[in-house]
């Protein structure tokens, strides 16, 4: 096994090395923007600094976009979910995907965990624990050297004379940074916030309920009877969590009467999905959004068995919980068939679609168009949960509801799962990350090429160099 620090040294080299040889260090080309009173813009402004922001960072430098810049509200290191609110103890996804490799080798997951770890390390590996990926991922911001600033958080973006002005808050107080393009990489929890199963009191909120994908103080949980709603992997993973930390009993009620049984997502999880659902017709794309929908994904059966190993585990199927209200200083729960009590709950139901419920897209939201406003599906594939997903263009860009009037929007990406419908799965989960980051920036570089023709124009009109002039058939310039 490798010395840490030499290993990992010398596989920094080698990624050195692999960036010479495919050039992936070009210089910045794009003309030099300015704001309407002349102050500086960016190119790129990059919201999130996890797996998708620090793939679409690097893929956009790649490019030769180099007046860029990745922010992330929460401190380095935290970004994410993967050591905050992840509580699955390893990545769902098999270990030998790529990661965010974006075509070279040396920036795969494997070869950094070899080089941190050994080979005979990864041999005995069997899936990927939350803290490695996100050390691998801060090992990537690094070695890529990518530029990003941590603490700032996204407020709103506005319009402002052919940009965006995107209002920051860093360290208490407000300011604004244009830019001429935005991509928001804020993950699940960037699509429009928490579901919660009609009837559930708001009010239960934060004392005597969470939600499963936010923070939860396991710690007072200790000894409480805890009630979880869902079946799907959050709510396993809490569920287990809380046993794990001293909770009495857990009882985990789910409305479906059996569990789903296959993960259609790692069916689809191929080069065709990534590269090909982005030209589909709406209407075949709708057909296979409503199949998936309808189906669902099972946990994984790591998260399965990790709960019914603990004493203290009680699933409930086939028993929706239909309202949940405060008790005198418990949750009294209305289930399908009777009633139950328990000191604490957790809302494992996921995250909503809701371009609304976009705290930064907010004020723009009644411009955004979305799968609504662009198709009418049959009568027997009418699902209005399908049709609140944004209506993205090729490159994850959004669209007005009045095109012309709304041209402006679209100049902000959704790179998160918010573009699953119109681009498939590759924004949210490990497997497309690195055909997400390609698309997202090989469309970003046409549009600034589109944008700046005349800058570059004149540049290649100004380019003189002198290939002749060592030849019998050099001619001086006059």
């Amino acid at each position: 096994m490798p010395d840490h620090v030499d290993g990992l040294s010398a596989h920094e080299a080698r990624v050195a090395h692999d960036l010479e040889l495919l050039l992936r260090s070009p210089a910045n080309w794009t003309a030099p923007p300015t704001g309407p009173d002349g102050e500086p813009v960016l190119d790129v402004l990059v919201v999130g600094a996890g797996m998708y922001g620090i793939a679409a960072t690097a893929a956009l430098t790649f490019k030769g976009l180099r007046n860029v810049l990745m922010l992330d509200r929460a401190p380095a290191g935290r970004e994410g979910p993967w050591v905050t609110t992840a509580r699955m103890e390893t990545l769902r996804s098999p270990k030998h995907l790529p990661g965010v490799a974006l075509g070279i080798p040396s920036l795969t997951f494997r070869a950094w965990f070899e080089a941190r770890s050994g080979a005979a390390a990864w041999e005995r590996l069997y899936k990927i624990p939350n803290a490695d990926w996100q050390d691998y991922l801060g090992w990537i911001r690094r070695v890529l050297r990518l530029p990003a600033a941590n603490g700032v958080e996204l407020l709103r973006v506005e319009p402002r004379g052919g940009v965006l002005a995107a209002v920051l808050r860093q360290d208490g107080a407000e300011r604004v940074q244009l830019t001429r393009r935005l991509v928001l990489a804020t993950g699940r929890g960037g699509t429009g916030g928490f579901t919660a199963p009609p009837g559930i009191d708001p009010g239960l909120l934060p004392d005597l309920a969470a939600h499963g994908g936010g923070p939860v103080d396991f710690t007072a949980l200790r000894g409480c009877r805890v009630a979880v709603i869902g079946g799907g992997p959050t709510a396993w993973d809490n569920a287990a969590t809380a046993l794990e930390r001293g909770a009495a009993r857990v009882d985990m009620y789910v409305r479906r009467a059996a569990l789903p049984q296959v993960n259609k997502g790692r069916g689809s999880a191929h080069p065709g999905f990534f590269e090909g659902w982005a030209t589909l017709p709406p209407a075949e794309k709708w057909r296979i959004l409503c199949y998936m929908h309808d189906l669902q994904s099972p946990p994984p059966h790591e998260s399965i068995h990790r709960a019914l190993r603990l004493p203290g585990f009680h699933i409930h199927l086939g028993t929706p919980v239909l309202g949940a209200a405060r008790d005198a200083g418990q949750v009294r729960l209305e289930l399908g068939g009777g009633a139950a009590t328990a000191d604490f709950l957790i809302l494992g139901t996921g995250y909503g679609m809701d371009v609304a419920g976009i705290a930064e897209l907010a004020p723009l939201a009644p411009r955004i168009a979305t799968w609504a406003d662009r198709f009418t599906p049959p009568p027997d594939q009418e699902r209005p949960e399908l049709g609140r997903f944004p209506w993205l263009g090729e490159g994850f860009e959004l669209e007005g509801r009045d095109s012309a009037r709304d041209a402006v929007l679209s100049r902000i990406h959704l790179f998160s799962h918010a573009a699953f419908a119109s681009l498939g799965a590759i924004a949210s989960d490990v497997p497309g990350v690195s055909a997400g980051a390609e698309r997202l920036a090989h469309r970003i570089a046409a549009r600034f090429f589109a944008e700046d023709i005349d800058a570059i124009r004149g540049r290649l009109e100004a380019f003189a160099e002198p290939e002749l002039q060592d030849t019998p058939f050099f001619v001086r310039p006059r």
